[in-house]
């Protein structure tokens, strides 16, 4: 079930789902989703330092990618056929009980930005900024600006509460800044 306005109002206000900084919902609550924001942090590829990334290798991943910074009002270019990883500025904090879905706005949607690939899901008993996988799927560059709604949350009521909430097995728990992938931790021992 997904919760309405009114349900997510609820669930803010008794802080069960806590989002900080605190939103400001005249201006980001919808009828069944509340919009997030971009934050200051992206994470490059540096694709001329690799001829290819081996997920079972943890040295594939060592200066894969760099944590580019951006400041309030400065703008970050995502060019045509650019995969980065961004976050949210809000941190998010789930019950054990409701579950997220992750969309992107559709203003930027036609201007060929998607915020995710494939993490469209994100699991009860989630804490922390979610990283977004931005990709420019247009033929022109697109500016984006710390702190723009990017995207919203759809949560979702779980039947009963979870056995195994993200925080007893999740790689990127209580993550603050966009976390390339950690995969070959899966894979380490196969």
């Amino acid at each position: 079930m997904i919760l309405s306005d009114r349900d997510i109002k609820k669930a803010l206000a008794e802080g069960r789902i806590k989002m900080t900084p605190e939103p400001n919902l005249d201006e980001v609550l919808s009828s069944s989703s509340i919009d997030f924001r971009l934050g200051h942090e992206f994470r490059v590829f540096k694709s001329t330092s690799k001829a290819f990334i081996d997920v079972k290798d943890k040295n594939s991943f060592e200066g894969l990618t760099e944590l580019i910074v951006k400041q309030d009002g400065e703008p970050f270019v995502v060019h045509p056929s650019e995969f980065v990883l961004g976050i949210t500025l809000e941190e998010l904090i789930l019950p054990d009980d409701i579950a997220v879905r992750i969309d992107g706005k559709s203003s930027l949607g036609r201007l060929g930005i998607v915020l995710h690939s494939t993490a469209g899901h994100v699991d009860a008993g989630w804490k922390g900024k979610l990283t977004l996988e931005i990709t420019n799927i247009g033929n022109m560059p697109v500016l984006l600006y710390p702190g723009m709604r990017v995207g919203q949350y759809v949560f979702e009521q779980l039947s009963s509460v979870s056995e195994t909430p993200y925080y007893k097995k999740g790689k990127y728990y209580d993550q603050k800044e966009p976390a390339q992938s950690k995969i070959q931790e899966e894979l380490q021992d196969k």
